[in-house]
């Protein structure tokens, strides 16, 4: 039942005006609605975590493996040191390793583990000796100086050297190649100062015997 504001007579629920005074009816307020209710908020997205998990990891992996390559790596330069014996006798130094050996500064010797004929007169220089063996490979190298010409030292090698290959810049400079499979043999001439000087370099590999 509904009642005039104005009179407080009673009316029906339809009526726009009191039957007894005429004053206008106002709707009676209605029940207050709920408040909206907040939203939720919205869960944190967990593909940042993922992404910096897999960084993470990725991280440790690499500083992991660069630790074993370190510690691999002491361990091969500690085997090696400990393997190896070093002999000095004036400047003639010898290097005996687990690999091979290394001989510097002993220019008689490299000029007999040369296998290639000295140039007649020709003198052997003390710098620039070296006989090393690593393996089946075994490198010799050699520097010597004589007082003829480029050409007559370039004759003197060709003619030993046949079917070698031979590369000349100038009047004043020759390079004799001679390979095959287990000899390679370079030979550098070049004039300078009123001298000849002469390089020869040999690379011998073993041959492997076949089961």
């Amino acid at each position: 039942m509904a009642f005039c504001n104005s009179c407080g007579s009673t009316f029906s629920p339809d009526a726009k005006f009191c039957n007894k005074c005429g004053a206008a009816i106002t709707a009676a307020p209605s029940a207050a609605s709920p408040a909206p209710a907040s939203p939720t908020p919205a869960a944190a997205p967990k593909g940042g975590s993922s992404a910096l998990k897999v960084v993470l990891i990725v991280v440790a992996v690499i500083v992991g493996i660069g630790i074993l390559g370190m510690v691999t790596c002491g361990i091969v330069i500690h085997h090696i040191a400990k393997g190896s014996h070093v002999t000095q006798e004036g400047d003639r130094v010898r290097v005996e390793t687990p690999f091979g050996t290394v001989n510097a500064n002993d220019p008689e010797q490299a000029a007999k583990d040369l296998g290639v004929d000295i140039y007649p007169g020709a003198q052997i220089q003390k710098n620039g000796a070296a006989d090393v063996a690593f393996g089946p490979v075994h490198t010799v190298a050699a520097n010597f100086i004589s007082s003829d010409s480029v050409d007559k030292v370039c004759t003197f090698y060709k003619s030993k050297f046949p079917a070698s290959t031979v590369k000349t810049s100038d009047q004043n400079r020759c390079t004799i190649v001679s390979n095959d499979q287990q000899n390679m043999i370079t030979i550098n001439v070049e004039g300078g100062g009123g001298t000849t000087n002469i390089h020869i370099a040999s690379v011998t590999k073993k041959a492997t015997s076949s089961n």
